[in-house]
């Protein structure tokens, strides 16, 4: 697997990071082994921070059900289809950050690049109850959304990256109360909420001078959004709101070695934890086949405030970020 395949596959199963910079749960400088132990413990929490943001994003993307807004329509009505959250990311070029530093410091800029990266999703949807009848629709209508993730197990590269999650494929569970059903003169509008967790992961990576470990990586997800879908016989489409929810924890350890001087040194369960929450816009417009659409979807999120000990040279990690989605859907 080439090396932006590797880094994209680390940026996507792995953002355990606070959201201000949790200088005090690294361990205390003063002396130069000291200095450069704290100094690559602190480039580790600032690496996670910046990852993080874009794993919430790669996984809730925006509709819960590309192009659909109202509920289904109850009992025998389902939808099943495949989707690929995009966007241009921010990913640490690890293995050449600088070595450590032995005399303390304030920050500095971490190298970094811009690389598109995305992750490939399966959703379900299906109907549970069609809803009150009224002229013309029906109004508050029950469906269940489903999905499902897949984290590949990484072997030692090239990269010297090792991503172990302890399962490979995550379900996720919610969702949608249909205030109006789509009819043919009204447009469908509904609400949903779902909870998507990546596996519990565990990430090794190495560079010349410092080797980092990520124990026990918890990464959830929840995200509610308000949409309205309208369909024109060969094309639909929907416009929809709302927030993403993140939560994460996990620990950090890791160690220096081989600096001049000072040799090497270690730091071990370095606990941290982050909570953010960012809004999100989007749109879709679809493109209507007998049983299929083709969706694409477009979308922003922003919003939240993370605090860096040191900076990464392409971008922050609560930039605002433009998504895209591509998805087909089959549905009765």
């Amino acid at each position: 697997m080439n090396k932006q395949l590797i880094a994209a596959g680390l940026a996507l199963t792995v953002a355990i990071c606070p959201v201000a910079a949790q200088e005090t749960n690294c361990p205390a400088g003063g002396t130069p082994q000291a200095n450069a132990v704290r100094d690559a413990c602190l480039q580790g929490v600032d690496v996670f921070q910046l990852i993080a943001p874009q794993l919430g994003l790669a996984l809730a993307g925006g509709n819960a059900t590309l192009g659909q807004g109202g509920s289904l329509g109850g009992l025998g009505h389902f939808t099943v289809g495949v989707r690929g959250n995009v966007f241009r990311g921010d990913l640490p070029q690890v293995t050449q950050f600088p070595t450590p530093r032995v005399a303390g410091g304030s920050g500095q800029q971490l190298p970094s690049k811009s690389q598109f990266v995305g992750l490939p999703v399966l959703d379900a949807a299906v109907g549970l109850f069609k809803g009150i009848p009224l002229p013309l629709t029906n109004i508050l209508g029950v469906d269940l959304l489903v999905n499902a993730m897949y984290v590949p197990s990484i072997g030692s590269t090239g990269d010297n990256v090792e991503i172990r999650p302890q399962t490979n494929i995550k379900l996720g569970f919610g969702g949608r109360v249909g205030l109006v059903q789509e009819s043919l003169l009204t447009p469908g509008i509904g609400v949903t909420y779902i909870v998507r967790d990546l596996p519990t992961t565990d990430i090794i990576g190495n560079s010349s001078s410092v080797t980092l470990n990520v124990n026990d990586a918890s990464v959830k997800t929840s995200a509610w959004r308000v949409v309205a879908n309208k369909n024109f016989i060969v094309f639909g489409l929907a416009l929809g709101a709302g927030q993403d929810h993140y939560d994460e924890s996990s620990n950090i350890s890791g160690s220096v070695q081989g600096i001049p001087v000072v040799g090497g040194g270690s730091f071990n369960n370095v606990a941290l934890a982050q909570k953010l929450t960012r809004t999100n816009v989007f749109g879709d417009l679809s493109f209507n086949i007998p049983l299929l659409k083709f969706i694409v979807e477009v979308g922003q999120v922003t919003g939240g405030t993370i605090s860096l000990t040191n900076s990464f040279s392409s971008g922050k990690p609560d930039d605002s970020r433009l998504y895209g989605s591509l998805g087909l859907r089959f549905g009765l």
